[in-house]
C-alpha cells in the first residue's frame, strides 16, 4: 500500500508517514458508516458520547507536549502558538459536551387558526446523516477537532480526510477517539489521493460535506455534491484592516504583528491589507517594518522561533513573485522582500502597492502585509470591499462612531474594534461570505448544520 511521506516543513526531513487509503476500502467505510445511520437501534446514546468525549479531552490534556511538538514538527507553526491550539483543541471537544445541552426541539403553537386547532406538536433535532470532512494543514489539530468532534457529539459516522502535509495530528485525534471509546466505524481516517477524496465527497450516501481549504477546490466540490448533500465551506479573505485618526498607534502596532505574522500568515483571516491616513501611513508602515524585522524565523520546533517556515518550497517562490511583483509595480519595501532559505521567507511590510497588484487583491498567505495611505475613511471602506472576498475586518479607533460606521459599512461577517483580524474564539460564528466561504464554522453552529429538525404533530 502506497504512504504518504510527512516531513517537517523547515528542513525537509521526514517524521512519519501514513497510508493511502484506496477507493475500495473507503467505498466499504462509506458503506458501514450509512448502513449506522440508517439503523436508528445502532445509533450511540447521548450519554455514551458525552462519555466518549470527556475521555478524549482527558487524553488530550495528558498528551499535550506531544501534541503540541507533532503541530510544529509537521505544520511549521512556532511551539509557543502550537501550545495554543492544543489549548483549543482540547476545550473545544468540551464545547462540543456543553452545546448537547442545548440541541433542543421547539414547541409549535397549532391552534392560531381554526385549521391546526385541537393539534401540539414539537419538534427534536436528529443527526443529518454521514459526514465527509476536508480540512486544511494551518491548524492540523483544531481543525480536524472543529469538524469530527461536532459530528461525533451529535450522532454522525465521519470520515476525515486531513490536509496531505499534515496527516500526523489528525490520525493522533481519531487513535485517541478510539481509545475513549469510539467504536473505529463512528470515525475513520482517510489519507487518499485526490481522485479518491472526489468520489468520496461527492458520494450519494454522504449526509453533509465539511471544507476547509482553498476557495478554488472548495468551490468546485460543492459543483459536485451528490443531490441533498448539505455543506460547509471555509476559504479565505484579504482581510483589511482599517485606522483611524484616532487610533492608539503605540498600543496598536503588536496587535497588528501577532495579526499578520502568526503562523507566517498561514490563516485565513490574517492581516493582509491596513489601511491608515495618507499621513500617518508611511510611519506607521514604519513601525510595523522595525517590528517585523526583530521576529525570530527558523524551524517551528525551536523554542524561540516566532515566525515558522511557509508548508512548501512552492510557497516561498509564489510569495517572492508577488512581493517582487508589487515592488516593480512601485510599492515600497520596508522590510523583508526577500527569502531566507528554500522553506523561510523574511517578514515582509509593504508600503502603497498598486490596486492591480497580487497582494492587493488575493490571499496571500504568507508573511506579508501591505499597507496604504487613504484620503477620507468612507473611501477605504469602499476599497476594503471591493474584491469578491469577504470574512473578518477590523478598525482601530478612539471614536465611537467611527467603529459603529465601520461595523454597519464593512463587507465582513465580523468587525473586530480595537482588535486584528484574525482574533477568534471556538464558540463565535466563523465564516466567509460570497467567495470566501459558505455557511458558518464555529463548535456549536457546525453542531446544528449536522443535524435536522423533526417535527411531531399530535391530533388530540
Amino acid at each position: 500500500m502506497s504512504q504518504i511521506e510527512v516531513v517537517n516543513p523547515f528542513d525537509l526531513k521526514p517524521i512519519g508517514s501514513v497510508s493511502l487509503t484506496d477507493w475500495e476500502t473507503v467505498d466499504q467505510y462509506l458503506e458501514t458508516a450509512h448502513g449506522l445511520f440508517r439503523n436508528r437501534k445502532a445509533w450511540i446514546p447521548t450519554y455514551q458520547r458525552i462519555d466518549i468525549l470527556k475521555k478524549t479531552a482527558k487524553i488530550m490534556s495528558e498528551r499535550f507536549e506531544a501534541l503540541a511538538f507533532q503541530i510544529a514538527n509537521e505544520g511549521g507553526k512556532p511551539l509557543i502558538d502550537a501550545r495554543v491550539e492544543v489549548t483549543r483543541a482540547i476545550d473545544g471537544v468540551g464545547l462540543c459536551i456543553k452545546e448537547l445541552s442545548h440541541m433542543n426541539g421547539t414547541e409549535i403553537p397549532m391552534d392560531l387558526t381554526a385549521a391546526g386547532a385541537g393539534r401540539m406538536a414539537f419538534t427534536t433535532r436528529e443527526p443529518i446523516g454521514v459526514v465527509v470532512a476536508v480540512s486544511a494543514f494551518n491548524h492540523p489539530l483544531n481543525l480536524i477537532v472543529h469538524q469530527v468532534a461536532p459530528a461525533i457529539a451529535v450522532g454522525c459516522p465521519i470520515l476525515v480526510k486531513p490536509a496531505g502535509n499534515t496527516p500526523l495530528s489528525c490520525k493522533a485525534f481519531v487513535d485517541i477517539l478510539y481509545e475513549a471509546g469510539l467504536p473505529e466505524e463512528w470515525c475513520r481516517f482517510v489519507a487518499c489521493d485526490t481522485d479518491t477524496a472526489e468520489k468520496m465527497v461527492t458520494d450519494p450516501r454522504v449526509g453533509f460535506f465539511s471544507f476547509i481549504g482553498s476557495a478554488k477546490i472548495g468551490w468546485m466540490l460543492k459543483s459536485k455534491l451528490a443531490p441533498g448533500t448539505r455543506c460547509a465551506l471555509e476559504h479565505g479573505g484579504v482581510a483589511p484592516v482599517l485606522i483611524d485618526e484616532s487610533a492608539d498607534i503605540e498600543a496598536m502596532i503588536p496587535s497588528l504583528l501577532k495579526g499578520g505574522f502568526y503562523h507566517s500568515g498561514q490563516v485565513c483571516v490574517s492581516v493582509q491589507r491596513i489601511f491608515a491616513p495618507k499621513d500617518k501611513a508611511q510611519d506607521i508602515a514604519q513601525l510595523l517594518a522595525e517590528g517585523a524585522s526583530k521576529l525570530v524565523v527558523g524551524n517551528a520546533i525551536n523554542e524561540e522561533t516566532e515566525c515558522g517556515p511557509l508548508i512548501h518550497p512552492n510557497e516561498i517562490n509564489r510569495v517572492a513573485e508577488w512581493v517582487d511583483e508589487a515592488k516593480l509595480g512601485g510599492a515600497e519595501i520596508l522590510s523583508g522582500g526577500q527569502k531566507l532559505s528554500d522553506t523561510t521567507y523574511v517578514p515582509t511590510v509593504i508600503l502603497n502597492p498598486a490596486a492591480e497588484a497580487k497582494v492587493s487583491k488575493m490571499e496571500i498567505f504568507g508573511p506579508a502585509m501591505c499597507v496604504y495611505g487613504y484620503d477620507n475613511m468612507d473611501a477605504a471602506i469602499d476599497i476594503s470591499n471591493s474584491l469578491p472576498f469577504a470574512f473578518q475586518a477590523s478598525i482601530f479607533t478612539k471614536n465611537l462612531d467611527v467603529a459603529m460606521n465601520a461595523i454597519q459599512n464593512l463587507d465582513a461577517t465580523a468587525v473586530m474594534v480595537n482588535d486584528h483580524t484574525a482574533f477568534r474564539v471556538d464558540w463565535m460564528p466563523f465564516a466567509g461570505r460570497r467567495q470566501s466561504g459558505y455557511n458558518v464554522g464555529g463548535i456549536g453552529y457546525t453542531m446544528h448544520d449536522m443535524t435536522q429538525d423533526k417535527m411531531a404533530v399530535i391530533k388530540l
